[in-house]
């Protein structure tokens, strides 16, 4: 007996429907009982049906590929919300083509006309700075499903998807407060970032809150690196011997704020009195956080839910042409561990 591909016809006649009914149910549209959906998905297995979803696509003249513009596909931070966007469009028969714009408006621009040529069907895209959206006209003009994910809100009638920093900061600042800490500085970030400014609001609205002053000296800035966070760690605490806890604006400016606490004689903890340690406070945390010694607290937000929501909100506008652009805020969490 010779084995014949299985097709929908043959899908139908198993599961006793119309070949409308198995194209409906295997596509998530119409209503369709959960009996009925069930009684397809069963025929499906048996007879180990594979929908040939370029012939599907042709039909209903939309693209199952969506494009994903990211700044630095190396940051742990966009590699955590590719995953959660992946997810949930590979869930829904979607596939993820992926590019990187730097910091660049023409390469950003470059990555648009690369995914309007491989006919996208919407896109997720991320800043080329963190200090708003770039110019996304040529998007809107194309009349394509768009979500911005980014490190803070932006301010143009687009959806998005991101942290709550002011929150994640007050959450910080009130953490080590009633840890018994009263001088505490806030290391990091740029002046022009406008993720560095909410936290900044949380943790001087925080500060103010419980009476203790803010003193500007005690906020510093400085680049990603390790490095200079040691650095800038170091020389805050030999100009100011006072200050008990740190407030980190990435996850590798606390881990270089460790060696810059070692590098001034003193040591990262929670006992701010008797053992003048320095307590360090990250936010978005990584699996590496707990491999410092001491392990170190972060206030995290859910980084790959964002990129599920993400998904959720490209699927629902690709599925409704007129939906009103959302701004969908996710809250933090504090991850408590040895360092404060």
């Amino acid at each position: 007996m010779t084995n014949k591909k299985a097709n929908i016809k043959d899908v139908a006649k198993r599961a006793g429907v119309s070949v409308t009914t198995v194209s409906m149910a295997l596509s998530d549209k119409g209503r369709i009982s959960p009996e009925t959906i069930q009684k397809v998905n069963q025929a499906v297995q048996e007879l180990g049906y594979i929908k040939n979803r370029t012939a599907s696509n042709l039909r209903s003249k939309q693209s199952l590929l969506i494009g994903l513009i990211l700044r630095d596909i190396s940051d742990p931070y966009y590699a955590e919300i590719a995953a959660g966007l992946s997810e949930v469009l590979e869930e829904k028969g979607y596939m993820l083509f992926l590019t990187q714009s730097g910091t660049n408006q023409d390469k950003f621009d470059q990555c648009i006309e690369t995914m309007v040529a491989q006919d996208v069907g919407g896109i997720v895209f991320c800043p080329i700075r963190d200090i708003g959206v770039p110019n996304v006209q040529k998007i809107q003009d194309l009349n394509l499903p768009i979500v911005c994910v980014a490190r803070a809100k932006v301010g143009q009638q687009i959806d998005f998807v991101g942290p709550d920093n002011m929150q994640a900061a007050k959450i910080a600042t009130e953490y080590l407060i009633k840890q018994g800490h009263r001088q505490i500085a806030y290391v990091g970030g740029q002046s022009d970032s406008l993720s560095r400014a909410e936290r900044l609001g949380g943790y001087c609205s925080t500060l103010m809150q419980f009476g203790l002053p803010f003193k500007p000296e005690w906020v510093v800035e400085c680049d990603k690196s390790q490095t200079a966070a040691a650095e800038a760690v170091n020389q805050l605490i030999n100009k100011n011997p006072k200050i008990t806890a740190i407030l980190c604006h990435y996850s590798s400016t606390a881990f270089g704020a460790v060696y810059g606490v070692n590098r001034s004689n003193r040591s990262v903890g929670n006992d701010n009195y008797i053992g003048q340690q320095i307590a360090i406070i990250g936010f978005d945390d990584v699996p590496e956080a707990e491999l410092i010694q001491p392990s170190l607290t972060f206030v995290s937000s859910p980084i790959r839910d964002i990129g599920r929501q993400a998904g959720h909100r490209l699927i629902h506008q690709i599925n409704n042409k007129d939906s009103a652009p959302q701004s969908l805020i996710l809250n933090p969490e504090l991850i408590a561990r040895d360092s404060a």
